[in-house]
């Protein structure tokens, strides 16, 4: 007989400590944005028990971030954005593409992280194309 699986609550999972397992767009791509403004090229992350909400809630997204290939654990807890994080950010650094590719993404019913890099790789595409008077 195969049992069904069950989801077990363990001690520092996320959600267990009240972070929600939902990517948050806007959070994630500010604390990409502040990563590459820093100084340092080398960023800890997370990595002990006593984490407080907002410690937990940068953790779960630098993971996110590694799964998508946008940062690279180096060592545990410190990590570096990758060239296709530095393209993501060049994506959506502008606020009034991001504001266009949030509103496209809400139209839809949500996109994945891929495709929000693509939808706002084409509102650049556009704004440049405009201001520079040639087709891209």
């Amino acid at each position: 007989m195969v049992e069904a699986l069950r989801v077990q609550r363990v001690a520092g999972a996320d959600g267990a400590w009240g972070v929600k397992m939902r990517r948050d767009d806007e959070f994630f791509r500010s604390m990409l944005l502040n990563f590459e403004a820093s100084d340092e090229s080398l960023f800890i992350v997370g990595g002990t028990l006593s984490m407080d909400e907002d410690e937990r809630k940068s953790d779960f997204h630098v993971r996110l971030a590694c799964d998508a290939g946008l940062m690279l654990e180096m060592n545990p807890s410190v990590y570096r954005l990758t060239s296709q994080g530095h393209d993501y950010l060049d994506a959506v650094r502008s606020d009034t593409v991001w504001m266009k590719t949030k509103k496209g993404a809400a139209e839809v019913g949500g996109l994945t992280l891929g495709l929000m890099k693509d939808l706002a790789l084409a509102y650049v595409k556009q704004e440049a194309a405009e201001k520079l008077g040639i087709k891209l």
